[in-house]
C-alpha cells in the first residue's frame, strides 16, 4: 500500500514565500534571491513529507503565483497583450497582476490589464483563468516544471523508500475553464492539439526518469453534457499511449453520473475524495477494477479537524479486502487549502487545539491510517486519537443553550422588509438626496505600515486601549477627510481597525478561535488566515458601533456602516462538522442581526453587508444548488429584515458569475448591490439586465487588484456602458473591491479620477 500526498502549501512555515515576491514586486530583492527562497520552501516541503513517512511525493505543486497559472504558461496559453520572443517569469506575473510600475519604461507590448481571476472549483483559491485567442497556439512555452523535477530527483537517496510524481491539471479540466476571446472556436475542437503538447509533456517526463504523474480532473465532479465526457475518453485514450503511469485525480465532490466513465478511463490508477464524496464511495469501490490503483483520501484536505482514524477505517474496510496492495492511502485533495503547522501554534486552547491537525499533522494522519489498515499502528496513538474525537463530541466548548434556543423561533422572524423595493426607493432618495451617480467605496482602504504596527503593538500590550483607539480615531479622520477632499458622495470609515473582513468580527464572537500562523494561500501573495468556527455562535457585544458612530461624527456626509455577511464569514472559515452549515450559518445571521440594529439605532442608515463568498459555497453540481441558495439567502435576510425602510442595505459581491444565481441575488432584496465589472468590461453586468434586475447596482469602474491607476476617460467608458444597460438613477459608481491591498499614492488619483468621470456624466443627457 503506497502512502502519498496530492499538494502540499507552498507558502512556506511563516509565509516566507508572500514576503519574498512582495520584496520582489517592489525591487528591494533580486529574482535569483527569490528563487532561492523558493528553493528552501521545496526543499523543506519534501524533507517534511519524506519524516511523515509519505513514499510518492507531489511535484510542481509549488507556484509563485497560482498553479492553474503555471500550467497556461507551460502550454503558452498567454494573452496576447502579454506575449514576447522569449518567456520569462515576468510574462506570468504580467499575467496575473497587469502591468507594474516597474513596467512604466516597458515596450507597450507588455503592458496590459491583468487576466480574470475565479476561484478555483468551491474553494478560496483563486486562479487565472487562461485566455484562448484565433491564434492561439499551444506550446511547450515555460520550462519550470522539467527544473523543478530534476531539483526534486536531485533530493532522491537509494536509502529512501520514496519517489516523486509531477503535478498537472488535466487537458478536459484545463480546457473547459479556458474562456475564448473575441472568437467564437468551439473549445473542444482544440483539444487535439492540446493533447500533442501533453503528450510531448509526459514524454519529456518520461526521459526525466518519471513514473507516476498526478492528473488533476476536479471537474468530473461536475454535471457534464456528452460532449464533456467524449472528451475524457479521447483525452485518456490519447495519453495512455504513454509509457507512463497516470494518477488521475478528482476531489472536492461526489461523481455523479460521471463515475462510469472515470472507472472506465484508460488510467493506472483513480484518486477519489472521500470526505465529499463519501456518499458514493461504496458504489465506486464496487465499479472500480480491482487491478487497478485505487486512491482513497480519508484524511479532510479542506479542513481542520482530526481525523476519526477508527470511521475511516471501517470506511475502507470493502477498499481493503478488495484492492489491497493496490489501494493508496493520501489526503483527500491538496492540503494547499489548510494551514502549514499546528505545532507552531502556542495561543490556541489547549483542548480545542487537541482536535485541530494543520498540513504536516495530516501526513502524520495518512500515515496512521495506512498503517492502522495493515495492522502496524501505534496502539497509543490509535487510542489518544479515539479519544480526542469523543472528548470533542461532548465538550462544552462547543454547546451554548441560548444560541440554541434562538435558532429554535428562528421562524418567527418575519424575513421581508415592510415595504417593496420601488417604494422603499422613493423614501430613501428624499432621505439621503444623493445626486446621478452617486459615488462611494466597497470599505476598506490602504492598511499602512504603521496601522498594521498599531494594531500589533495594542494585541501584544505594548500600547494601551486609550492610545490604541486615539490611533485608530486619527486614521478614522485622515479617511473621512481625503474623501471629502476628493468628493466622494457616501463615505466609509476605512476600517483601519479590521485586520481581515471574517477574522475581525470573529475575534468579537463566542464560538470562534484564531491561530497566529495559520495562513492559507488566496492567490499569489494574498494570504489569509481563515476563523475556526468550533461552537455555537452568538455576539457578547456590538463590534462595529463605536467606529461607525465616530467617523459620522466626523462628517456631514452619509456614512455607510461595515460588516460581512453571514455566508461570507462562514465560506471562510474552517467550519465545526458536526453540525449542518446552515444551522452554523443561521447562528451567524442572528449575530449580525443583533449588530445591524444597533447601527441603525446609533445613526447609521446605510448599512453594507458583504458577501463576497456567497457564490462560491455553491455546491459543485447544479443540481444540489437550490437547497444551498435557499438558507444562504434566508440567512442575509434574517440579518437585514429589523431594519425600517428608510435604512438603505447594500451588498457587495465580487468576482462572481450572476447569471446562473441571478435569481436569488435578486432574493436577497438588497437595496444596492456592488459587483465587480472592470475586468468583464461590463459584461458581468448582462445578467441583471436580461433578469430586469429591479434594484440599484454599483458597477465596479476598477480594478483594485492591479496597481494601474485607470483615467477619468476610461472609466466615463465604462459607466457610460453601464447607463446603457441599467437606468442612470439605478447606478453607483464605486471600484470593484476594498482598498485594502493598495497604497495612497495609488488610491487617491485613481479615485479622484473616479469621481470626476461621475461629475462628467452627471452633465450629459440621460435616457
Amino acid at each position: 500500500m503506497t502512502i502519498h500526498n496530492l499538494g502540499y502549501p507552498r507558502i512556506g512555515d511563516f509565509r516566507e514565500l508572500k514576503f519574498a515576491l512582495e520584496a520582489y514586486w517592489k525591487g528591494e530583492k533580486t529574482f535569483a534571491q527569490l528563487e532561492d527562497q523558493a528553493r528552501e520552501i521545496r526543499y523543506n516541503n519534501i524533507q517534511t513529507q519524506i519524516e511523515a513517512g509519505i513514499e510518492l511525493i507531489p511535484v510542481n505543486d509549488f507556484a509563485y503565483y497560482d498553479q492553474f497559472l503555471n500550467m497556461s504558461t507551460l502550454l503558452g496559453v498567454i494573452p496576447k497583450r502579454f506575449r514576447q520572443d522569449t518567456y520569462d517569469i515576468e510574462v506570468a506575473f504580467r499575467m496575473a497582476r497587469g502591468r507594474a510600475p516597474s513596467d512604466d519604461k516597458a515596450e507597450k507590448s507588455k503592458a496590459g490589464f491583468a487576466g480574470a481571476m475565479k476561484k478555483w472549483m468551491d474553494s478560496n483559491y483563486h486562479y487565472i483563468v487562461p485566455e484562448l485567442y484565433d491564434d492561439t497556439v499551444f506550446e511547450i512555452t515555460d520550462t519550470r516544471l522539467f527544473d523543478e523535477v530534476d531539483e526534486a530527483l536531485s533530493l532522491k537517496s537509494d536509502a529512501q523508500n520514496i519517489d516523486f510524481k509531477p503535478v498537472l491539471i488535466g487537458p478536459v479540466t484545463f480546457l473547459y475553464l479556458c474562456e475564448n476571446v473575441d472568437n467564437d472556436i468551439p473549445k473542444l475542437s482544440r483539444l487535439e492539439s492540446l493533447l500533442t503538447v501533453y503528450q510531448q509533456i509526459l514524454q519529456k517526463l518520461s526521459q526525466q526518469g518519471i513514473n507516476w504523474v498526478q492528473i488533476d480532473e476536479p471537474i468530473l465532479g461536475l454535471e457534464l453534457d456528452k460532449a464533456w465526457q467524449d472528451a475524457f475518453r479521447t483525452s485518456y485514450k490519447a495519453l495512455n499511449s504513454s509509457n507512463l503511469k497516470l494518477l488521475l485525480a478528482t476531489y472536492f465532490e461526489t461523481l455523479g453520473d460521471n463515475l462510469t466513465l472515470a472507472c472506465e478511463l484508460p488510467v493506472s490508477g483513480l484518486h477519489y475524495d472521500g470526505i465529499r464524496g463519501e456518499t458514493q464511495l461504496d458504489e465506486l469501490v464496487d465499479l472500480y477494477p480491482e487491478n487497478k490503483i485505487l486512491s482513497l483520501g480519508l484524511v479532510d484536505g479542506r479542513n481542520i479537524w482530526k481525523t476519526d482514524i477508527n470511521a475511516a477505517i471501517n470506511k475502507l474496510t470493502r477498499a481493503k479486502n478488495k484492492f489491497e496492495d493496490n489501494l493508496w492511502i493520501a489526503p483527500s485533495s491538496s492540503l494547499l487549502h489548510v494551514p502549514v503547522n499546528l505545532e507552531v501554534e502556542e495561543q490556541l486552547n489547549p483542548e480545542l487545539k487537541n482536535y485541530l491537525a494543520f498540513a504536516k499533522q495530516k501526513l502524520a494522519e495518512t500515515k496512521l491510517l495506512a498503517d492502522a489498515i495493515n495492522g502496524r499502528a501505534d496502539s497509543k496513538l490509535l487510542a489518544e486519537n479515539a479519544q480526542n474525537i469523543e472528548q470533542k463530541r461532548a465538550s462544552k466548548l462547543v454547546h451554548n443553550a441560548q444560541v440554541q434556543a434562538r435558532i429554535a423561533k428562528l421562524d418567527d422572524i418575519a424575513l421581508e422588509r415592510t415595504m417593496s423595493f420601488s417604494k422603499r426607493a422613493k423614501v430613501q432618495r428624499e432621505k439621503f438626496n444623493l445626486p446621478l451617480f452617486p459615488t462611494t467605496t466597497i470599505g476598506s482602504f490602504p492598511q499602512t505600515k504603521e496601522i498594521r504596527q498599531a494594531r500589533l503593538k495594542f494585541k501584544k500590550n505594548e500600547i494601551s486601549e486609550t492610545e490604541y483607539t486615539e490611533f485608530m480615531q486619527a486614521e478614522i479622520r485622515d479617511v473621512c477627510e481625503r474623501q471629502e477632499r476628493i468628493g466622494i458622495d457616501v463615505l466609509v470609515h476605512g476600517e483601519p481597525e479590521r485586520n481581515d473582513m471574517v477574522e475581525y468580527f470573529g475575534e468579537q464572537l463566542d464560538g470562534y478561535a484564531f491561530t497566529q500562523f495559520g495562513w492559507v494561500q488566496s492567490y499569489g501573495s494574498r494570504c489569509v488566515k481563515p476563523p475556526i468556527i468550533y461552537g455555537d455562535v452568538s455576539r457578547p457585544n456590538p463590534m462595529t458601533v463605536s467606529w461607525s458612530k465616530y467617523a459620522q461624527n466626523q462628517t456631514n456626509k452619509i456614512m455607510k456602516g461595515m460588516l460581512s455577511g453571514a455566508v461570507t464569514m462562514l465560506n471562510w472559515s474552517f467550519v465545526r462538522n458536526d453540525q449542518p452549515r446552515e444551522t452554523t450559518c443561521n447562528q451567524i445571521a442572528l449575530a449580525l442581526r443583533d449588530e445591524v440594529l444597533d447601527l441603525e439605532k446609533a445613526g447609521i442608515h446605510m448599512i453594507q453587508i458583504d458577501e463576497a463568498a456567497l457564490r462560491e459555497g455553491l455546491p459543485l453540481k447544479k443540481s444540489d444548488w437550490a437547497k444551498y441558495l435557499r438558507w444562504a439567502v434566508k440567512s442575509f435576510r434574517i440579518t437585514t429584515s429589523g431594519v425600517a425602510d428608510d435604512t438603505q442595505i447594500h451588498t457587495h459581491m465580487c468576482y462572481s458569475e450572476f447569471n446562473d444565481i441571478i435569481e436569488s441575488v435578486a432574493a436577497m432584496d438588497a437595496d444596492c448591490i456592488t459587483i465587480e465589472t472592470s475586468k468583464s468590461n461590463m459584461k458581468l453586468l448582462d445578467s441583471f439586465v436580461d433578469f430586469e434586475y429591479p434594484n440599484e447596482i454599483g458597477p465596479g469602474v476598477y480594478d483594485i487588484h492591479s496597481p494601474n491607476i485607470p483615467t477619468v476617460e476610461q472609466m466615463v467608458g465604462l459607466i457610460e456602458k453601464a447607463a446603457k444597460l441599467i437606468p442612470a438613477e439605478r447606478l453607483w459608481v464605486n471600484p470593484d473591491c476594498g482598498l485594502k491591498t493598495r497604497g495612497w499614492k495609488e488610491t487617491e488619483p485613481a479615485l479622484a479620477n473616479m469621481v470626476k468621470a461621475a461629475q462628467i456624466l452627471r452633465q450629459r443627457p440621460t435616457s
